[in-house]
């Protein structure tokens, strides 16, 4: 490797001296050629002037003596050859370029392979041409000279070459041998060959080294000793640290059990205190809605509305601190059902407006036109962080307004990413106390004298549930200027829920509006366009009633007047009596605005198919409602949401051991027609069961005796044995952990509802699970209430549907239950077989009992049936191979078909 860049040198210095060699030797050509051409110009001039062909030819003979001279021509002045001597010249292939010389002597130089071509032009001193001269020069000898050079030159580099690499391995070996005898001794003491010594190296530089190296083996053989002292002290520290760290493990362990146990308690106590809670709320609130349908006067509904309120603010405080526990335990579940987006956020508005109203905030909603009003999630949960965004707005807001805007972030074929503001004009946030505003049980006003309550969980629940609904939260706030809090939600697109109202349903009509309130009145005119109303704004009473009474030449009367009752300089009623002279005269239908807390008599009295009244904030149902009875009274007709749902025939039994609920779900059911029948217990359940049959069956979970799970699994193994269609069982739970649904399901429940109940509950539970057409009281069970299948019918291998309906509708639970039992089928199979071939009768039946309550689960009904047919035969001592064969072959056909549809 030494001699490379030598040899590189060496050959690259003799490459150019070569070439600069061949082109010196093609020049010297170049020049002999002029030189040839010149000293003939003169006699080859002669000659041709006198015209003699034997000098001419005597002239060309003596020219091929000349050096490297090939051959020679003589041409007349039209280049025809007069004289040639020598073999014929080789064809040019290009032209050389001229030089100043042959410039001037006006040669042309032409070159072939082989040759190189000099044409002369022979003319007289005025420049006047006579004939031409051609020399061609031959390349060989010029060539075998440029070989000679170039093997002279490649001798003298190899002999040079050869010369240093000699010299270069003498001078080597005595510098890498002792550099070898180093590199071995670094590689031993590298393996740990501390005892190694290097001699003398025969040079000073060399000696150094071997003695540094030396001594570095010296100093690593010392430290080697030391370090094996050290090790061993290490080692048996390290043992000693391992027992206390075993003993630390077993301590740790204890506590993980203690910190378990204490969880699964605070669970259970959670569990317990929920239901003990919401079991005395649930027969309150209950009552209080039955009383308010009785006749009460003032002072008894005062009273009344404050057991109510009270209620639910207790209410709304225990679900915080379940769902503050739920959240830190991770065991929220969010559900995924389609919801109108504006019925959300005017209903949760309505519920709130009461408070706002009571202070004189104004309180409304915007909705942006391109929001997308059909979506699907937890509507429960994103009602839960409106509210309490909304409540807090009101709560911390002395005057002023309190607006909600919902706005389209972005989109796509199948979410939608949506903002919802929450704007009021309250007292604002200083910075100090936005950092603080999210942590658990922190307020505003942490002093004793503050003037709103709370637990100060409300934003941190709201911010978890954002964030689990892949959303984001925040806030906008100055002191003294108000605040606007936001979140983002990320929904999917429903086609289940769309807008039910007419689009456009009053198109051509005229109304009047007059709103002092600014958000009020582009909330309320925003409505009124979606109705297709043409409006006509006015900002004084005054003007309205001239305008009523005297129209304007050229326009027609107004078809709606919608009048606010809060006026400035007039009272409520003073509006409510020009609104009634309006009505008489039949000027216009009118529609009056009132605040939720305002009751004034004087409503009472007015013409009904000339006025009707609302509340604020308007919601679209309603303010279309009230339009529609005024505008097209023959039309008209109640909406179904102001009424009870009517569940007429459907025979209903409630279980539950608490006399209050009892009675309060039973009067609700038969409000809305239903035959109800009631027990007290699971066995007086089990016991009316077995004399009268009915549709559907609400349970209570926690009961003494037989509680609801024992009574649910008794009634199924009943309907088994019988061989009756299956009933469906509603629970009746207060408990809110996340997994207590799945323990309903597995003990053979249907659904649950969670305490307080509703009567829209109820009435919403009844149809889903009897059918949507109501029953006659003497009709047999609900059709669309999941049954055994008939053994006489050729039963579905995978019913889809069916697992929707067993799965109360849920689509996510539906999957989930198939995909469980699906997974499990292979082991299923495995063990079925080598039970059944072993004769093992009592595993055999515990096995097959297990996968027949897993398939009750879903829509797999030959699987079923199978289970069922060969639980019997096990149970009652016949021959179950039949059967067992049966339903192995169902396994097969099912998972044939779960992989069909799969693909």
């Amino acid at each position: 490797m030494t001699l490379v860049p030598a040899s590189v040198l060496a050959v690259t210095l003799g490459i150019f001296f070569s070439w600069q060699h061949i082109s010196l030797l093609e020049q010297q050509l170049l020049d002999r050629g002029l030189m040839t051409v010149e000293h003939l110009r003169t006699p080859a001039y002669n000659s041709l002037r006198q015209g003699s062909e034997e000098t001419s030819r005597q002239l060309l003979k003596r020219a091929l003596n000349h050096t490297d001279v090939r051959a020679i021509s003589l041409y007349d002045a039209e280049q025809q050859q007069l004289q040639h001597s020598g073999p014929v010249m080789y064809p040019p292939t290009r032209t050389l370029s001229l030089n100043h010389q042959t410039l001037y002597s006006g040669v042309q130089i032409q070159a072939s392979e082989h040759s190189r071509r000099f044409l002369l032009p022979l003319t007289d001193t005025d420049e006047l041409l006579h004939g031409w001269l051609e020399v061609e020069l031959d390349l060989h000898p010029t060539r075998l000279q440029g070989y000679r050079a170039l093997l002279a030159m490649l001798a003298a580099i190899i002999t040079g070459l050869g010369f240093s690499a000699l010299v270069v391995s003498l001078l080597g070996r005595h510098i890498t041998d002792p550099v070898a005898r180093l590199n071995q001794a670094i590689q031993h003491i590298s393996r740990g060959q501390f005892d190694i010594r290097l001699r003398d190296a025969g040079s000073r530089e060399l000696n150094d080294l071997a003695g540094g190296i030396n001594s570095m083996a010296a100093a690593l053989q010392s430290a080697q000793g030391e370090m094996q002292q050290n090790i061993e002290q290490a080692t048996e520290d390290l043992r000693q640290t391992l027992e206390t760290i075993e003993v630390q493990n077993i301590e740790l362990d204890l506590a993980r059990k203690a910190a378990q146990e204490a969880s699964r308690t605070k669970s259970e106590f959670l569990a317990n205190m929920s239901h003990e809670l919401r079991t005395p709320l649930n027969g309150i609130l209950g009552f209080s809605n039955l009383l308010q349908r009785t006749e009460l006067n003032p002072r008894q509904q005062e009273y009344l509305g404050t057991i109510e309120k009270s209620a639910d603010n207790l209410l709304v405080i225990i679900n915080e601190i379940l769902d503050f526990s739920k959240i830190e335990a991770g065991k929220l579940t969010l559900e995924n059902l389609p919801f109108n987006l504006r019925d959300l956020v005017q209903d949760t508005l309505t519920m709130l407006a009461p408070a706002a109203h009571q202070k004189d905030l104004e309180l409304a909603s915007i909705i942006y036109r391109d929001t997308p009003l059909g979506v699907s999630g937890d509507a429960q949960r994103i009602k839960q962080v409106l509210a309490n965004l909304i409540s807090n707005a009101i709560k911390f807001t002395r005057q002023g307004s309190v607006c909600v805007r919902v706005m389209l972030e972005n989109e796509d074929a199948h979410q939608v990413l949506l903002r919802i503001s929450v704007t009021d004009t309250g007292v604002g946030l200083s910075a100090e106390q936005q950092k603080s505003l999210f942590r658990a049980f922190s307020q505003v006003d942490n002093s004793l004298t503050r003037q709103s309550g709370g637990t100060g969980l409300g934003l941190v629940i709201a911010k978890r549930l954002v964030e689990q609904m892949q959303g984001e939260i925040g806030l906008h706030s100055e002191l003294g200027r108000g605040t606007d809090f936001w979140f983002t939600l990320r929904l999917n697109k429903s086609r289940q829920v769309s807008d039910d109202l007419p689009v456009r349903p009053f198109e051509g009509m005229r109304a009047a509006v007059l709103e002092p309130h600014l958000q009020s009145r582009q909330s309320l005119q925003h409505a009124l366009e979606d109705l297709g109303l043409q409006l006509r704004l006015f900002s004084d009473l005054q003007q309205l009633d001239q305008t009523l009474r005297q129209p304007p030449s050229g326009q027609p009367p107004m078809d709606l007047v919608v009048l606010s009752t809060r006026l400035d300089n007039f009272s409520p009623q003073d509006v409510i009596q020009l609104a009634r002279d309006w009505a008489v005269r039949d000027l216009g239908r009118i529609m009056l605005l009132s605040d939720s807390h305002e009751h004034y008599p004087e409503l009472d009295s007015l013409p009904q198919s000339h006025c009707q009244s609302l509340s604020r904030p308007v919601c679209h149902r309603k303010l279309y409602r009230a339009a529609s009875r005024l505008l097209h009274p023959d039309t008209s007709r109640q909406d179904s949401l102001d009424q009870l749902p009517r569940v007429d025939g459907v025979s209903v039994l409630c279980v539950d051991d608490n006399p209050a609920n009892l009675r309060l779900v039973q009067t609700f059911l038969l409000e809305m027609g239903a035959r109800v029948l009631t027990a007290e217990s699971g066995e007086q359940a089990l016991a009316l069961l077995a004399d009268q049959p009915v549709d559907l069956i609400f349970m209570d979970v926690q009961m003494p005796g037989m509680d609801g799970r024992q009574t649910t699994a008794e009634l199924r193994l009943r309907e088994q044995q019988s061989g009756s269609p299956t009933v469906p069982v509603i629970a009746l739970t207060a408990h809110a952990l996340a997994d207590e649904r799945r323990q309903l399901l597995l003990c053979g429940m249907n659904d649950y509802l969670c305490k307080p109940i509703t009567p829209e509950q109820l009435g919403h539970c009844i149809r889903q699970w009897t059918g949507q057409e109501p029953m006659q009281a003497n009709t047999g069970r609900a059709t669309a209430a999941p049954s055994t299948p008939n053994t006489d019918n050729i039963l579905a291998v995978l019913d889809l549907n069916e697992g929707l309906q067993l799965a109360a509708g849920k689509q996510d639970l539906a999957q989930d239950m198939l995909d469980m039992l699906l997974k499990g089928l292979d082991e299923e199979y495995r063990l079925i077989e080598a039970l059944a071939t072993g004769n093992q009768h009592a595993e055999l039946l515990e096995q097959v009992h297990r996968l027949h309550g897993a398939t009750r689960y879903c829509g797999v009904p030959q699987l079923r049936e199978c289970c069922r047919v060969a639980e019997e035969s096990l149970k009652l001592g016949k021959d179950y191979r039949s059967s067992i064969d049966n339903l192995l072959q169902a396994i097969r056909r099912l998972q044939q078909q779960a992989r069909n549809l799969q693909s």
